[in-house]
């Protein structure tokens, strides 16, 4: 069974501060644990495509300036941050395919591939800051699971820009093999769009067959 560690989050959030400080990353090194990766993944809630996690080791002398949520940001101030934070940072990318969802469940399809992005990285980190209320299974060091981490920590914000664009650019060119599903508009999503087209065409082979309403057996698909 998946352990579920507490989450360090408050009860409200209404005194968070205004965006993503550096906070959960000093007080891990000042306990001996450094460096410090933030873990996030994008693409839970999408019909189709992969999950994408990223990993994140930031140089605390040279972290780019505007890091925040990625739902948060401009696809072009995203995609600037990408490439400043490849730049300036340790980072490592995983993916959990349509078929690796189906054969699991989102959100464990969704940890596994945080768990190997963390393995990833070329600097192994002593301690991971985990967006959401679970820390993965495997990790290779400790693990705190920080509940709106991409509002919370600088490093968390920075791999779940990371993995938003990685996937975006994924989804437009899955766009060019599949026109048919408009996936470079809706990025997988189930807009209007994207289900019209999957009720004249059927679903593909980037469909997740267990969600809604693509699930056909009669079990409870997942959302």
């Amino acid at each position: 069974m998946k352990s579920r560690t507490p989450p360090d989050s408050p009860s409200f959030f209404a005194d968070l501060p205004a965006g993503p400080d550096f906070e959960f990353e000093r007080l891990a090194a000042r306990r001996g644990f450094f460096p410090v990766a933030g873990t996030d993944e994008a693409g839970r809630g999408p019909l189709a495509g992969p999950v994408v996690a990223a990993a994140v080791i930031l140089d605390e002398a040279n972290i780019p300036e505007g890091l925040n949520d990625s739902k948060k940001l401009t696809a072009a101030h995203r995609e600037r941050l990408f490439e400043a934070i490849l730049g300036t940072a340790t980072v490592s990318i995983a993916s959990s395919s349509p078929r690796h969802i189906d054969a699991s469940d989102i959100r464990k399809a969704s940890l596994d591939a945080m768990r190997r992005a963390v393995a990833g990285l070329a600097l192994p980190p002593l301690h991971v800051l985990a967006d959401g209320r679970d820390v993965p299974d495997g990790l290779i060091c400790s693990g705190k699971a920080v509940v709106k981490g991409d509002s919370r920590s600088l490093s968390i914000a920075a791999a779940s820009i990371i993995a938003k664009v990685t996937r975006d650019r994924m989804m437009a060119r899955a766009g060019l093999v599949y026109p048919a599903y408009g996936f470079d508009s809706h990025a997988g999503y189930g807009t209007e769009r994207h289900r019209a087209a999957i009720a004249v065409h059927g679903p593909c082979i980037l469909h997740r067959m267990s969600f809604r309403p693509l699930r056909i057996d009669g079990g409870v698909g997942q959302e």
